[in-house]
Formats: C-alpha cells, sequence, structure tokens
C-alpha cells in the first residue's frame, strides 16, 4: 500500500488558497500601465541572461545592468533575454523600454496573478502562461507566472524563479545542428511553452500516485479528519492545476492563428503538437476531478455507513434495557403494600426476569437481522 499523504501543517500546504484568492494589490483607481509587483519574492536579486545566437555562433552572458547592450549587432542573429525575478520594478522596466514594450505589458509581467493569455501587439506578441512544479518540502504543486513577448528577432521570457524547466532548452541552444539555432524566433517561443507543458505531465503524474493513495486508504478502511483534510488539499490542488492548464489552450490556439504573423507555418506545425499535449492534460484533470469527487461520495457514504452502525447498536442496547427499566421503576416506587416486598424469594426473581428477558430480546434481535 501506498504511503498515507498528509499535508497539515508542512510548508506550502495551503499555496492554492494564497494563489486562488489571493487581493491583486492594485488600488482602485490606479493609473492603467502603472508598475505593482504582486506576488510573492522568490530570489534575492533579478538577473537576466542573455543569449545571442544563430547558426554558426553562440554568446551567453548574464546581465545585471540594463545599460548594457543586449540587442543582437548581426541582422541574421537572434536574442533571448530570460528575466528571473520580477519583484524588482526597475530591472524589469529597464528590458521593457529596451524593447519598447507598453506599459500595459510590462504591468502585466509583474503582476503574477494573470490568467493564461495571448494578445497580439503588432511587432510584438505577448503571451502569458503558468508553469506547475512540485514543492520539495510540502510535496504540494506550485504554480509559478511565465511570460513571453515574442518579436521578429527576440524573445524575452520573465519567470518568477529559476526552476530548471529551462535548462534543456539552454542545453539544445548549444547544439549547432539543433532546430533551435537554425529556426527563428518563433520556434524559440514555442520551445519555452512545450517545456511549460511538459511539466504538467510531470505534476499530473504525481497527483496521480497521491490520488492512487488516498483510494487505497479508503479501501483499508481509515477515516477521520486527517483523511478529510488530505482529500480536500487534492481536489484544491487538483482545481489550482486546472486553472492553470485550461487557458493554455486557448493561447497555443491562438498562436496558431493567421493573424499572427510573427509565428511561421512550420511553427504551427509544432505549436498544434504542443495544443495536442493540453488537450490531453485537460483530459486527465477532469478524470482526476472526477475520482476526487468519487472518493469524497465513498467517504462520506463509509461516514455515514458508520454512524448508522453505531447508532443502531445505540438504539439496540436502549430498547433491552427499556424493560428492565420499567421493572426496576415498578419496584422502587416505594409503596407500603406491595405484594412481592415482603416475599423472601422476589429479589433473585425479579433479577432472574429480567436477565430472561434481555436475552430474549437480543436474540430476537439477532434472528431478525437488526444488528
Amino acid at each position: 500500500m501506498k504511503k498515507f499523504i498528509d499535508l497539515r501543517g508542512k510548508p506550502g500546504s495551503e499555496w492554492f488558497l494564497g494563489n486562488m484568492f489571493r487581493k491583486s494589490g492594485k488600488s482602485a483607481g490606479a493609473t492603467p500601465g502603472d508598475m505593482v509587483f504582486v506576488g510573492e519574492r522568490k530570489i534575492e536579486a533579478p538577473v537576466a541572461t542573455v543569449a545571442v545566437y544563430n547558426e554558426t555562433e553562440l554568446s551567453v552572458k548574464s546581465v545585471k545592468d540594463m545599460d548594457e547592450d543586449i540587442l543582437s549587432a548581426s541582422g541574421s542573429a537572434r536574442t533571448w533575454v530570460n528575466v528571473v525575478g520580477l519583484h524588482d520594478i526597475a530591472f524589469v522596466s529597464g528590458v521593457g523600454k529596451k524593447f519598447n514594450l507598453h506599459p500595459l505589458v510590462l504591468e502585466d509581467i509583474v503582476n503574477t496573478n494573470q490568467r493564461p493569455k495571448i494578445v497580439d501587439y503588432g511587432d510584438y506578441v505577448f503571451i502569458v502562461a503558468k508553469s506547475l512544479r512540485v514543492d520539495g518540502a510540502s510535496g504540494a504543486s506550485c504554480a509559478e507566472q511565465v511570460c513571453i513577448v515574442l518579436g521578429d528577432s527576440f524573445v524575452l521570457s520573465f519567470v518568477e524563479n529559476e526552476s530548471g524547466a529551462l535548462d534543456p532548452i539552454r542545453e539544445r541552444m548549444k547544439n549547432p545542428e539543433g532546430r533551435i539555432r537554425k529556426r527563428g524566433a518563433d520556434y524559440l517561443a514555442y520551445a519555452i511553452l512545450d517545456a511549460v507543458v511538459d511539466q504538467y505531465f510531470s505534476v499530473l503524474e504525481i497527483i496521480g500516485e497521491k490520488i492512487e493513495a488516498v483510494e487505497e486508504t479508503l479501501e483499508a478502511g481509515f477515516s477521520g479528519s486527517r483523511f478529510h483534510i488530505t482529500l480536500r488539499d487534492l481536489r484544491r490542488e487538483t482545481l489550482l492545476v486546472r486553472r492553470a492548464v485550461w487557458p493554455m489552450r486557448d493561447v497555443l490556439g491562438g498562436l496558431q492563428k493567421s493573424e499572427i504573423k510573427l509565428v511561421g507555418e512550420s511553427t504551427g506545425m509544432y505549436l498544434r503538437d504542443a495544443h495536442d499535449h493540453v488537450v490531453q492534460t485537460i483530459e486527465t484533470v477532469e478524470i482526476y476531478r472526477e475520482m476526487l469527487s468519487s472518493i469524497n461520495d465513498l467517504y462520506q457514504t463509509a461516514v455515514s455507513n458508520r454512524m448508522s452502525e453505531i447508532m443502531k447498536v445505540l438504539t439496540a442496547i436502549a430498547t433491552i434495557f427499556i424493560p428492565l427499566t420499567f421493572v426496576a421503576g415498578v419496584y422502587g416506587m416505594n409503596f407500603k403494600y406491595m405484594p412481592e416486598l415482603e416475599w423472601r424469594w422476589s429479589y433473585p426473581a425479579v433479577m432472574a426476569f429480567m436477565g430472561a428477558a434481555a436475552v430474549y430480546m437480543v436474540v430476537y434481535f439477532k434472528l431478525k437481522k437488526w444488528f
């Protein structure tokens, strides 16, 4: 049997409530385009990694000052700027000024409560996605915002924390014969989205194992508040995963539209494959939700049946004692003239009668299969 999972009191066990019901952090009446960081600071200081590449050359460096020249000099080269850490408004704003990003884009980047979406600004396309990972301390899934700006010869990516999800892309970029080096910026944007989608499968696999463990625990006859809390946490976790995955279908579908000129037809084929993967994850999430709903129904039924069994036993005991209480009450009335009071064998006779009545009722209930 798999180990029962209890998330109570562990760091990150209430992450889903914090993400789902977190306040926007922006006051009413604020000017559109004002950059207000909404989220949790996850690294000490932001850093940008700039990769300038083409089929023959690759240059990678870390940038901590946006005054440096990070734009590609060659017309055939593409530039990928990956910014880690969104709490520094000045740093993110500096990147935006380098690439002439709209103030609304910068506002959405630092607001980590954004819903996954795609917006075409003509010269570039702004994409918001949600990446998923499993927190090592609590075992709960965590959602983080990933923003992508796709231009004609550049890709900007903004992430909350360095989780390692983009490491495979960096390794593939080192290969001169790889598709990333040979294709345009649109393929790099696809590769980032594909890495995000691949994380969904890993997280859903872990959630599936948790659900299987909960099923086995329920089949073993476990019940109690601990089980109910774990089941509740799993349902909330699945709900937030659903909130991250469902809009991604529209994002990947929107990138395939002919109105978006920055995405080539060859990259569209890969986007359709990623779209199919997202649809598969959506189906998995819905299956998990139905399974958790069924488990919850079974749990409630088991609790109700257990309560019924307890009430049945207590009712039988109370019923057995009703005639015994009646006899004891009759001879406890303390009337002076009661014929049995003066009889030598009255006490053992009454006790024998009460015992016989109790045995008779127990046998009768057993024959009727009432308990």
